[in-house]
């Protein structure tokens, strides 16, 4: 009950001698003695190392961990935040900077959970979506114990707690299985499975018909709708073949496209479809048939896509890679 109530606490960015009873009414003489330390421990996990707003009510953090490593979190607009799953990724997206370094390591479930009090400390966190650095679903027992502190004492609405991946089999056999059942995000970017293969090139190789499918079991157990998500590329994934092939896997199921214009990035060659582009391309798909958000990437403005705080952070400040690191 004890240890219950400082998670609850600490999840939601609150005191640890908050609430109306005192804790020396209640709370052991031992448990009162070490709440300080406790308390500067668990504010040690996530520190705001910087922050970098964007016009769009969005802000981009830099957050330190304890072992001075660095992850990101974005504060997004409507009192949402993104966090970070891992220090690194090892799918090694072409188009993304945090694959670029492999998997340097996995975050424990407390500093995932840290992230999200770390940003209710600066403003109100509705919804959590795991689409930060990383693959959540090759850290799945530490993300998923996050989840479900987070759905519980956190107080977050598992329907608000995303769950975002490029496709697993495991994601599949365990998210239905937990107390806690977040909505899922999946990562397709292209409907053609030897492209995909190029713009993901160490994620499981699953055919994209497959992995709709498998998606589409979850939203109907669950309730939620499946979020796609696409990184539109200029010349890469936005052509008329792409759109067909969109067309073809989701129409007529429980589903949700993203389809966010690719944030770019100085040290990569892909570039920025039009607005112009993106948003006919939007309107295509949706008189189609498939219910379709063209998001702006949070923090465009501000040139932070995932992966650039850290590695600018890097450049101004090289570090040594921790301990037990593994190649991408």
């Amino acid at each position: 009950m004890h240890e219950q109530r400082v998670l609850r606490l600490w999840a939601q960015a609150l005191p640890q001698d908050s609430g109306r009873r005192r804790p020396e009414d209640f709370l052991p003489l031992e448990l009162r003695e070490t709440l300080p330390a406790l308390a500067d421990e668990l504010r040690g996990l996530a520190r705001l190392r910087s922050q970098h707003p964007g016009e769009d009510g969005s802000a981009r953090l830099l957050v330190e961990l304890a072992d001075g490593q660095t992850v990101e979190s974005v504060l997004l607009p409507r009192e949402g935040l993104c966090v970070s799953t891992q220090l690194g990724c090892a799918v090694g997206c072409v188009f993304c900077m945090t694959g670029r370094s492999g998997l340097l390591r996995q975050l424990g479930s407390a500093e995932i959970v840290a992230q999200v009090a770390l940003a209710r400390a600066q403003r109100t966190v509705k919804k959590v979506v795991f689409m930060g650095m990383g693959e959540p679903a090759h850290n799945l027992d530490n993300v998923l114990e996050a989840i479900e502190l987070l759905g519980t004492a956190g107080g977050i609405g598992h329907k608000n707690l995303v769950f975002s991946t490029v496709g697993d089999a495991r994601v599949f056999e365990r998210l239905p299985q937990g107390p806690v059942k977040p909505a899922l995000a999946l990562s397709l970017h292209s409907t053609r499975a030897e492209l995909r293969a190029k713009l993901l090139p160490r994620a499981p190789r699953i055919a994209p018909e497959e992995l709709v499918e498998l998606g589409e079991r979850y939203a109907l157990a669950t309730g939620y709708p499946i979020q796609y998500q696409w990184t539109l590329i200029d010349g890469v994934n936005d052509g008329d073949e792409e759109l067909e092939g969109i067309v073809r896997l989701l129409h007529g199921k429980y589903a949700l496209m993203n389809m966010i214009p690719y944030n770019s990035v100085p040290e990569l060659e892909f570039r920025r479809p039009s607005w112009e582009r993106a948003a006919e391309i939007a309107r295509r798909l949706h008189r189609r048939g498939v219910l379709t958000k063209l998001r702006q990437s949070a923090g465009q403005d501000v040139d932070a896509g995932c992966g650039q705080l850290r590695a600018r952070e890097i450049r101004l400040h090289p570090r040594p890679a921790p301990a037990g690191t593994a190649g991408g």
